[in-house]
């Protein structure tokens, strides 16, 4: 009887610990499919390429102020991205169609993108400036361009505020879709002016010798900030944010900004 009963508790208590080891199972199972879901997505960036020195191609590869800020929040806070390259005024369209989940193409921060996205803290102060051939003399300021053509490009702040403005100071616009058929625009001396965010064009400027000069005051005076759709992706919103603030404060956000700006 003593030997049956101790044989007895043996097998309850291996009974026990088996069901507790299948409990302990079942639990982590749970807990790695419940982790598996927004620590394992891969964000999707849309970028626009022909936008030195925030976002251009190098033999291949993807470079420039947003590309090298992107890619140093995503690794502060742990996310995974993926860029998607395309025309700037497609960007907003690809969010909406969710084709996209963060934008970062030098977009300004406006109160009618505001309709659309959720943008993160400024990450740069930019402002738009009106450039002319390297030989015009004629032309100082917007108010000199009367009966002239300018140029802008297609879906920026520098076309918004163009057509704003047309009527006002009597100019003609004409749309690009991207940056370097607009700076050969006014090179070949098809269009008078053009529109575009200063440090764009003084770093094409000085690293292309394009034969073009700066004149006049910045016509505003707008912020760049990190895009994803409005009401969604609220939580990687405040990672970006968090990781931006990150950067700051470590001295790596200038040391990006001072690879491809000149102090």
């Amino acid at each position: 009887m003593k030997r049956f009963g101790i044989y007895t508790m043996f097998v309850a208590i291996l009974l026990l610990v088996a069901a507790c080891g299948a409990e302990k199972g079942d639990s982590s199972t749970e807990g790695t499919d419940k982790s598996s879901g927004d620590s394992n997505k891969t964000y999707v960036v849309g970028i626009d390429t022909t936008y030195p020195p925030f976002e251009f191609e190098v033999d291949g590869e993807y470079t420039g102020i947003d590309i090298d800020l992107i890619t140093a929040i995503a690794k502060n806070q742990g996310i995974e991205i993926e860029f998607d390259a395309m025309d700037f005024g497609g960007i907003i369209p690809a969010m909406q169609a969710d084709q996209l989940d963060i934008a970062i193409a030098g977009m300004s921060i406006t109160d009618e993108r505001k309709k659309v996205v959720d943008f993160s803290d400024p990450y740069f102060d930019a402002g738009l400036t009106l450039v002319v051939d390297a030989k015009t003399t004629d032309i100082e300021s917007i108010e000199d361009l009367k009966g002239k053509t300018i140029a802008a490009k297609n879906g920026t702040t520098g076309a918004k505020f163009a057509g704003e403005h047309e009527a006002e100071y009597g100019y003609t616009l004409v749309l690009f879709d991207d940056s370097p058929a607009m700076f050969q625009e006014v090179s070949n001396g098809n269009a008078a002016a053009l529109i575009e965010d200063y440090p764009v064009i003084s770093y094409a400027i000085s690293q292309n010798n394009l034969d073009l000069q700066i004149i006049g005051d910045r016509l505003n005076g707008d912020q760049y900030g990190i895009a994803v759709l409005k009401g969604k992706n609220s939580d990687v919103l405040q990672k970006i944010n968090d990781g931006l603030q990150d950067l700051r404060d470590s001295g790596e956000y200038d040391k990006i900004l001072s690879k491809y700006l000149a102090e």
